[in-house]
Parts: structure tokens; sequence; C-alpha cells
């Protein structure tokens, strides 16, 4: 089973209002994460809410019944407080962990789809997307290094982890700069926009 822990619990201070809850196509930024997730080959999303919970909670109404929402009251410490509160979610049936940003939009199932079929050949524990050369997100990893990550890396993050196991991460090639692209400010925003709307002019 792979499960995937999307991250939607910060402040959005650099936007200067909650992006997760911005308009994107027919929904939302978190709304359309979700959904491509959800028409992917992830057996079950978790989102790790935060500020604004029952905002972006509500945001994801429609989904509700697919996936399951995890309130982070530590969130203001950092994101690998809620990669943290998500994997104490996770099912033990679970296998691998997808961690997904709430703020990357153009990450779509095709994508993820990829990453998983890379991480079902079994040759590496950590699969991560590159982009000439740049390691992004969605990053894949067993759950075997669940207990791993709930205990160290609190000054790394997930960064820690792919240091600590060089030998055991597989680089998939990203042919999207999406995978090395968050969503941090106004400008980003209009970006994401102008290339959703290039993508799907109708």
């Amino acid at each position: 089973m792979i499960c995937a822990i999307v991250l939607a619990a910060g402040e959005s201070r650099r936007m200067g209002t909650q992006k997760l809850l911005l308009p994107f196509g027919s929904t939302t930024v978190v709304g359309h994460i979700v959904g491509q997730l959800l028409n992917s080959a992830v057996d079950k999303a978790f989102v790790v809410t935060g500020h604004d919970a029952d905002t972006v909670a509500g945001a994801l109404a429609a989904l509700r019944a697919r996936i399951t929402i995890v309130h982070n009251p530590e969130y203001r410490s950092g994101m690998l407080s809620s990669v943290r509160c998500g994997l104490r979610a996770l099912p033990p049936e679970a296998r691998g962990v997808l961690i997904a940003l709430g703020d990357q939009p153009a990450i779509n199932a095709s994508l993820v789809n990829h990453l998983i079929q890379a991480f079902a050949r079994r040759a590496k524990g950590i699969v991560v997307p590159a982009y000439e050369g740049r390691r992004g997100h969605p990053l894949l990893f067993a759950t075997r290094y669940s207990d791993e990550i709930l205990t160290l890396y609190g000054d790394t993050g997930l960064r820690g982890l792919l240091h600590a196991h060089p030998d055991d991460v597989l680089e998939v090639s990203a042919s999207t700069p999406a995978v090395v692209s968050d969503m941090d400010f106004p400008e980003d925003y209009r970006r994401e926009i102008e290339e959703q709307q290039h993508k799907s002019p109708h």
C-alpha cells in the first residue's frame, strides 16, 4: 500500500493570504493537488492541516470520503512536524509513503505514478524526482524509514534522510520543473495559473 501525506499546514505568510485556498482550475490549489493524488496509484491520502485547519478541511469537503484529515497542533515548528504527524496516522499495512507539498499544483497523477512504478521495482527505498540535477518533491520512501524520521533530522528535515542513505536513493528524471517549484509569493501563483491555462486553454 502506498499512502500519500499532503503537507497543508503552513501559514502562507509570504503569499499574504492562505495560498492553499486560492482558486486553481475548477477547485482550489489544495483541492487540485489532492484530486491528482486520488487519480493516481496512491491507495490512501492523508492531508495534514495546521494553520486555517477548518477552512482548509472545508475546501476538501467534496473529497472527505476518500481522504483522512490529520491536524498538526505543532505546525509552527516546521514542515517535519507535519511529516511526522502524517506518519503516525498511517495504517500498519503501508509500505511506501509519498510526501506531497500542498503548494505544488503542477504535480500531476502521471508524475506520481512514475515515481510509484520506480519504487515498485524495489531497487531503492527512497525515490526522488530531479529536474536538471535538482532534487525536488514529491518524495517517496519505504515505511522502514518512518521510525528514523520520527526521531531524527530535526535540523535538516527530509534532506537528512537522503544524505544519510545515499546508496538507497533513486533519482527519477522529471521532464518538468514543477518538481522543484513551489508557490510562496503572488508571482509564483500567477506563474502556476498561466501554466495551467496554457495546458487547459478551455
